[in-house]
């Protein structure tokens, strides 16, 4: 997402949280801006989403926003410098998606532990964490995300 447009999906999403359809609950729209959060590094949505994203997928025992939360909150960890708690939850977000076998979760968890293990200058671990990614991204043909991928690689 180009620059300015997570204000916009941030505000149209939040209007949604009281305008939702029955089949749309709190715990969907939560996940949603905490997961654009992630991919636009906004550290100060992270705070505000991760939380409340943890907390409504925790109510309805959703696994796959559970996981998405746990990885938000790694995310903001990471940004903050916390890179213990960062890995504590990319590691368990990364154990959910692999038990529901969701490849495209995968491989963005994967991303993000690279992404965590550049911050602790360790970049045999992040090539690996980026190759695997690349290969998940790959499978399923996730063009963009395999070419952000293959452009990390090039510069670890």
């Amino acid at each position: 997402m180009a620059e300015g447009e997570f204000a916009l999906v941030e505000k149209y999403l939040e209007i949604a949280i009281n305008k939702t359809a029955a089949w749309v609950g709190e715990h969907d729209i939560y996940a949603m801006l905490a997961d654009v959060a992630v991919q636009q590094r906004d550290g100060t949505s992270l705070q505000k989403y991760a939380p409340l994203a943890e907390e409504f997928a925790s109510r309805y025992d959703h696994q796959l926003y559970q996981a998405i939360a746990h990885r938000a909150w790694g995310v903001m960890y990471r940004l903050t410098g916390q890179y213990a708690e960062s890995n504590i939850r990319l590691e368990q977000a990364s154990k959910i998606f692999q038990k529901m076998n969701t490849r495209w979760q995968i491989g963005r968890t994967l991303f993000e532990l690279g992404e965590l293990s550049i911050s602790r200058a360790d970049v045999s671990t992040a090539r690996d964490h980026f190759t695997r990614a690349l290969s998940a991204f790959e499978t399923l043909g996730a063009l963009p995300d395999a070419a952000r991928t293959r452009e990390k690689l090039e510069l670890t």
